[in-house]
């Protein structure tokens, strides 16, 4: 079985989001996905990385981390954050939901992961921080 593993650290930025999202679509390249699977991986990675940097950190300072493990055609994606933490995980992973009212925010982060990704699970605990692991199985589709 094949297996292979990355990490990535960086400041908790917003430009960096594009970063994150490249350098894991270069990691997962070796799975020879799909175009549709490369956009929904790259997808849910914006998501995380930028639910970590506006609510996590709420704009301030931090570090964001990525790890990536490959097993076989199986990738697993975890981005953590040592930010504010989420009170109610259950609540902050419905559709709309919101904490951030100020801006132009939608509260479909975690759905969009959901619905992009095989599984995802959300950690998080106030005041040290959130860990959202996503899977997916690359090729598990057929037409």
């Amino acid at each position: 079985m094949k297996e292979n593993m990355m990490k990535l650290e960086f400041m908790a930025k917003s430009e960096n989001e594009a970063f994150a999202r490249s350098a894991v679509a270069a990691f997962v390249m070796g799975l020879d996905p799909t175009v549709e699977e490369m956009a929904d991986i790259k997808t849910s990675v914006s998501e995380a990385v930028t639910n970590s940097i506006v609510h996590g950190y709420e704009g301030g300072e931090g570090r964001v981390y990525i790890e990536c493990v490959i097993s076989g055609k199986d990738i697993k994606i975890i981005v953590k954050d040592n930010g504010k933490g989420i009170k109610n995980v259950k609540e902050a992973m419905q559709p709309m939901f919101t904490t951030n009212t100020d801006n132009e925010r939608s509260g479909m982060g975690f759905t969009v992961m959901q619905t992009f990704m095989d599984k995802v699970k959300v950690e998080s605990i106030l005041d040290v921080g959130t860990k959202v692991t996503m899977s997916k199985s690359i090729g598990a589709q057929t037409l």
